[in-house]
């Protein structure tokens, strides 16, 4: 039986800071100087090649992107074009030739941590980023390295990542390239030669920002945003000059302290909205951390907001009051970052309701009117269109089932919220949960069919008040009972639990605001979408496939294994006539970390790669010999039950989000149960406290945690490591004939 007790478990995995973001001992290509990596490819030579001459360079500039449908060969930017649909008009791979689809080449990256980048291609180069944030330039039709770039990111930077040390891709623009490193340094480099031409800090980097999404350019301005919001900072939009890096303007998206001035008329009327000493506690949150979009015609750069900090409003903003811009929509003019309209999703966000995904630009007939629209299918459930002019709400309805609120209000363009959804005096269970109806994986709209395909994920979380909140610089503050957060003992209870754990394929109507078609999926975490012109929808599984599906009825016409559970998004290209479609795999991010007791067998290993296919080719991967196991053979437990609920406690507090829920990794990093260290009471403290093994990812947690509270949590990892031997033990006498 499922109860609301059980359920609790869900709501602190996105508390998402660890114990240890420790590695496997990655192993990384050097700097600065273009250099060619031996991969074990099955279309590359088995010599490296040597780095050829690309001329022009990306050659990438305002009219080019403007008129990207003239080249559709090409995938310029981000989403392909400024309006972000990541539709190709590409038909030569259609819904008759898919069948004969095979692999063309791959291209293994050299770090074993989630890949989610979308890859850049621009004239026959393919450029694209790893995980640490790792640049590689690629020859696109035979997948030869060109040049590759690692900018170093200190290890010990893991502990502020809410979500796995990923890094979403890069932008070119007249022959340079840019990206955002995991510690916030933004780099423009040679694209030509992957060497340096400038380099800048966008934040101070002891401060817990971090950068993992694509940055965007617009007019010679770089703009990148950054993560961190739950481990307390003020988050912003940054717009840097593409010759120099000097920065242009900043966008904050919430206001800082009132008695300090605002930096902007925004900053003035936002401040109006928030009420207590929010600054406090971290700066209000509010990261920029993935979507933007923009429209030349109207002269509007489009950005996403993402939550609060802490997430629950009651400790932020007591009284209420909407928290703008956090859980928003916002129109700037991209030469000076001024405001010109915001729409925001969640008014008082409570929940990690963030308004960062997808953005997509279209035209759409309403009501007999064609109308220019901005859509997105945010965290909170409900799909959006509005006028991309003015922000003005044209429609909203809920994409997957919701607990939190009703519908939205079309007069006061506000969620109708159910009064107890603010979990102030009972906890309360949600649809959907802070992972969101729809995560960061993109999805993708194609004008001919007229849908829009969503990544959805289908999971509950129960909130709760906290007892007590005390604010705790650079681990997650979400300001929920962490308490009541665990999985139950009994793995029946579990097992029952992860049934409710859904993910799907869903094409949405969003004129009619209504479901077209639904693929269902065994679990959640599946990529992004990619919609063409043959008809077709791309995604790749958590379970390890890259899966075509027909755009316009949801037919499953083809799939290829990918050895890897796969986040990213494809994306589609043209040389000398051949179509490719080419997606980075590599399981990873948020729910591989923390959901280890429902990752799927199939979604590991993680192994990073490039997989990049065309009609006719049949290339095959080599075997996946990498299969993580768990030895569990813990020491006795010695601790009292009042140490060890205080290691449970702190362990949901500032561990889980890397080394798993109850201490059952996911497998991209170690499992706590299996380590050495159950054993050494001083060498636990040395790696906790004293960052013994920093340039692995696990940085010190002596500023967060007490001595008291590093061997509570060894008290609460060995008795959790007991329960899994035992399990074990369980499950080999059972298959063991008598």
């Amino acid at each position: 039986m499922i109860t609301i007790k059980n359920l609790p478990f869900l709501i602190l995995c996105g508390l998402l800071v660890s114990l240890a973001a420790c590695d496997r001992q990655d192993i990384t290509p050097k700097p600065s100087e273009p250099e060619t990596i031996t991969t074990p490819a099955t279309a590359v030579p088995e010599t490296p090649p040597k780095p050829v001459a690309v001329a022009p360079a990306a050659a990438v500039n305002a009219q080019r992107l403007q008129q990207a449908d003239k080249e559709p060969g090409n995938w310029m930017s981000h989403g392909r074009t400024y309006s972000e649909q990541r539709f190709s008009p590409l038909s030569q791979i259609n819904d008759q030739t898919v069948s004969s689809l095979g692999l063309a080449w791959s291209f293994d990256m050299d770090t074993q941590r989630g890949i989610e980048a979308t890859s850049i291609v621009v004239d026959g180069v393919m450029y694209t980023t790893g995980a640490w944030s790792i640049v590689y330039a690629l020859d696109a039709r035979t997948g030869k390295l060109l040049w590759t770039f690692d900018p170093k990111v200190p290890k010990e930077k893991a502990k502020h990542t809410c979500c796995d040390v990923v890094n979403r891709g890069v932008a070119v623009w007249k022959g340079q390239l840019f990206f955002g490193a995991l510690d916030g340094r933004l780099f423009a480099l040679n694209a030509r030669t992957g060497k340096v031409k400038w380099e800048v800090a966008t934040f101070d980097p002891d401060l817990p920002y971090t950068i993992t999404g694509a940055p965007r350019v617009v007019k010679d301005k770089v703009l990148i945003g950054n993560g961190g919001a739950e481990f307390g900072v003020r988050g912003f939009l940054g717009a840097y000059n593409v010759k120099d890096g000097s920065l242009a303007w900043r966008f904050y998206t919430v206001p800082g302290d009132p008695a300090l001035g605002f930096e902007s008329d925004a900053m003035k009327m936002a401040a109006q909205t928030w009420n207590g000493e929010w600054w406090k506690l971290g700066g209000g949150g509010g990261t920029v951390w993935d979507s933007m979009a923009y429209d030349p015609e109207l002269d509007l750069l489009y950005f996403g907001v993402g939550n609060g900090t802490p997430w629950n409003q009651e400790i932020r903003s007591p009284g209420g009051g909407d928290n703008l811009f956090l859980s928003s929509i916002v129109a700037v003019r991209p030469d000076t970052g001024e405001y010109v309209w915001h729409y925001q999703t969640t008014p008082g966000e409570s929940w990690d309701y963030t308004a960062t995904q997808s953005i997509i630009l279209a035209s759409i007939k309403l009501d007999g009117t064609e109308r220019k629209v901005l859509m997105q299918a945010p965290k909170n459930g409900f799909y959006y269109v509005l006028d991309r002019a003015t922000g003005e709400l044209l429609s909203a309805e809920n994409y997957i089932n919701i607990t939190w609120a009703t519908h939205v209000d079309m007069e006061t363009g506000r969620p109708v919220e159910v009064p107890e959804a603010r979990y102030q005096e009972t906890p309360f269970t949600l649809f959907p949960s802070y992972l969101g109806g729809h995560n960061w994986h993109p999805m993708s709209y194609s004008p001919d069919t007229g849908l829009a395909y969503i990544p959805v994920l289908d999971i509950p979380a129960v909130y709760g008040q906290p007892e007590d909140f005390k604010y705790n610089p650079g681990v997650s503050n979400t300001g929920t009972d962490g308490v009541i957060a665990g999985l139950p003992d009994d793995q029946a209870e579990r097992d029952a639990i992860g049934a409710l754990v859904k993910g799907r394929l869903l094409a949405w109507d969003p004129v009619k605001q209504q479901e077209a078609w639904r693929v269902e999926y065994r679990g959640p975490w599946n990529g992004g979408t990619l919609a063409t012109a043959g008809n077709l929808v791309f995604q790749g599984t958590a379970d390890g496939k890259l899966v075509a599906y027909r755009a316009d009825n949801g037919e499953q016409l083809w799939d290829f294994p990918t050895q890897t559970g796969v986040v990213a998004p494809p994306i589609s290209y043209e040389i000398e006539g051949e179509q490719y479609i080419s997606v980075n795999v590599g399981w990873g991010g948020a729910f591989a970390l923390v959901f280890g007791e429902y990752v799927q067998a199939e979604s590991l290993p993680n192994v990073s790669r490039v997989l990049t296919f065309k009609l006719g080719d049949k290339g095959t991967l080599p075997p996946v010999d990498w299969r993580p196991a768990v030895v569990l053979n813990p020491p006795e437990l010695t601790a009292s039950p009042e140490t060890i609920e205080l290691g449970h406690v702190t362990y949901q507090d500032v561990c889980m989000g890397c080394h798993g829920l109850n201490a059952v990794s996911g497998l991209i990093i170690p499992d706590l149960r299996g380590s050495a260290y159950l054993w050494d009471d001083k060498g636990w403290e040395a790696v906790v406290l004293g960052g013994q093994l920093k340039d692995r990812g696990m940085a010190s947690f002596a500023d967060n945690i007490s001595p008291e509270q590093a061997q509570a949590i060894r008290a609460y990892v060995i008795q959790q490591a007991q329960r899994g031997q035992a399990l074990q033990k369980a499950a080999e006498a059972k298959a063991t004939p008598e």
